[in-house]
């Protein structure tokens, strides 16, 4: 018996695509439905405008998008500032965790970001207020599991007052 071949999307490299629709917050939905619109996988914006996107995502409610743009500034982050993106990433996906409700990753991922971060609260690049996002991810996880989370705290400042 030959065994089952399944066609998968591929990018011209051979690295993996999923074509499927996603949903605001990321998750896939079944072929054929309208999802909303995503980030492409290959962008990489100048820092002030990726702090100012996903900034933006983050207060229209989408925080899995926003990870998507944090993580294009990481990947092609060729300096000392890598795991302050990173951080912020997993910013986003703590956010993203807990809009889906998953209380423990939520938790997980703000706090390993929180810690990530917080090495840059001296010197902070780019005007991102560090020590502020440093004490919002403390202050979120302590507010999981006790009721409901009001909707302002869960898209945190990532640029300066301008």
């Amino acid at each position: 018996m030959e065994p089952l071949r399944v066609e998968r999307d591929r990018d011209a490299t051979g690295r993996a695509r999923n074509a499927r629709p996603r949903d605001g917050l990321g998750r896939p939905l079944p072929h054929g439905l309208t999802g909303v619109p995503t980030t492409p996988e290959d962008l990489v914006l100048p820092p002030a405008e990726a702090l100012r996107e996903a900034e933006r995502l983050l207060v229209a409610g989408r925080p899995f998008h926003a990870h998507e743009v944090l993580e294009g500034a990481w990947k092609a982050c060729d300096d000392d500032t890598r795991e302050l993106w990173k951080g912020l990433a997993q910013l986003a996906v703590g956010v993203t965790h807990l809009r889906r409700g998953n209380d423990v990753g939520a938790i997980r991922l703000l706090t390993r970001a929180g810690e990530r971060i917080s090495a840059y609260a001296e010197d902070a690049p780019h005007g991102i207020p560090v020590a502020d996002l440093t004490a919002w991810a403390r202050d979120l996880t302590a507010r999981i599991g006790q009721g409901p989370i009001p909707e302002e705290l869960l898209a945190p400042r990532l640029r300066s007052s301008e």
